[in-house]
């Protein structure tokens, strides 16, 4: 027999030993066993489990079921043995529980995706039904250069080529367009400000 089964059924038969005398009320017995066998319980249940995070909390389940019932604990298998039995149990019930939980989906929240995808810092619906009336106050040239490059997005080029104008005319007719509107938006905002 090699130093290292010797050793081994040396610890099963002083854990068994411990294990007896734990049962009976011995605490220092109860120390030891915990000490002679964590470390084979913990690498049984991170292999049984596959869950190196949750193993510690097996761990302990397992030695606090073992505990639970070692006044039914008489000797004959090893405390080894014995207590391997009831970690693949503790597992098996992790797993069980595990399965029963719902779980989060991996998959995108598509409403939390459609909000963080929305423009922020824009107008609201009221500010934009307000723009539109302070627009509908510019000339027409310069509304439909404003509204053309400011709101449709196209460059002064293209706005340009749509209206059949030179860029520096668009260009000439969205600044005062915006001038206007500044104007427009001054005097509506201080006609809103009640008197003190």
């Amino acid at each position: 027999m090699s130093a290292t089964r010797e050793d081994r059924a040396s610890v099963d038969l002083s854990a068994t030993a411990w294990a007896l005398a734990a049962r009976g009320g011995d605490p220092d017995a109860a120390d030891h066993f915990v000490r002679a066998l964590h470390g084979d319980v913990l690498r049984y249940v991170t292999y049984l489990s596959g869950d190196p995070q949750a193993a510690h909390d097996l761990t302990q389940d397992t030695f606090v079921r073992a505990f639970g019932s070692l006044h039914r604990y008489e000797g004959r298998a090893s405390a080894r043995t014995w207590l391997l039995a009831i970690a693949r149990r503790a597992v098996a019930d992790s797993i069980r529980r595990a399965a029963t939980r719902p779980r989060t989906a991996d998959a995108v929240d598509w409403r939390t995706a459609v909000e963080n995808s929305r423009p922020h810092g824009l107008p609201g619906f009221e500010e934009g039904v307000a723009l539109l009336d302070l627009v509908g106050n510019l000339s027409g040239e310069r509304r439909v250069a404003f509204l053309l490059t400011q709101v449709v997005g196209l460059s002064y080029e293209e706005a340009a080529g749509r209206v059949g104008c030179p860029v520096g005319t668009v260009r000439s007719r969205v600044s005062r367009a915006r001038a206007v509107l500044e104007r427009l938006l001054r005097e509506a905002e201080a006609a809103s400000v009640p008197a003190a």
